[in-house]
């Protein structure tokens, strides 16, 4: 009988498919030509269709989190994150990712696919300028402007 997926590889719907970039791409500040999405219960849960590209995507998940840790004031690898950091690390990561690559789409595994042509490993990036970036994302307000009384 096969082990259990540790929970960091399960992701957010206990499934080793998950997609690492699940909430950037929930909150429509990124895409991924390999994700696919299918319903779980009452929710939609996104999965990636190729384990290599997984793989790259939980690389760069945890280059974020280690190069962004102090900045973010976030916590250990293996300790639960606040869904607002979490959003702020991935949905602010990519997007400074994007700009440093200059890559005018969003497309998670297309900017995976630059890095490691343009730059041989993700080891490589510019993760200062990345994380500099990263401190100046912000979600998107909700509603529209306050109303007059």
């Amino acid at each position: 009988m096969d082990a259990p997926a540790p929970p960091e590889a399960a992701g957010c719907c206990g499934s080793a498919r998950a997609c690492v970039f699940a909430r950037a791409l929930h909150a429509r500040t990124a895409s991924c030509t390999l994700a696919s999405r299918r319903s779980l219960g009452e929710r939609e849960v996104l999965e990636c269709a190729a384990p290599v590209a997984r793989l790259n995507c939980s690389t760069l998940a945890a280059l974020l989190h280690e190069r962004a840790r102090f900045a973010l004031k976030l916590p250990a690898p293996g300790h639960p994150m606040v869904h607002a950091q979490a959003l702020r690390l991935h949905c602010g990561g990519l997007e400074a990712l994007r700009e440093a690559m200059q890559a005018g789409h969003a497309d998670v595994h297309a900017l995976v696919l630059a890095v490691h042509e343009r730059h041989g490993s993700l080891t490589a990036l510019p993760w200062e300028a990345i994380v500099r970036r990263l401190l100046q994302w912000a979600p998107r307000r909700r509603g529209g402007p306050p109303r007059a009384r």
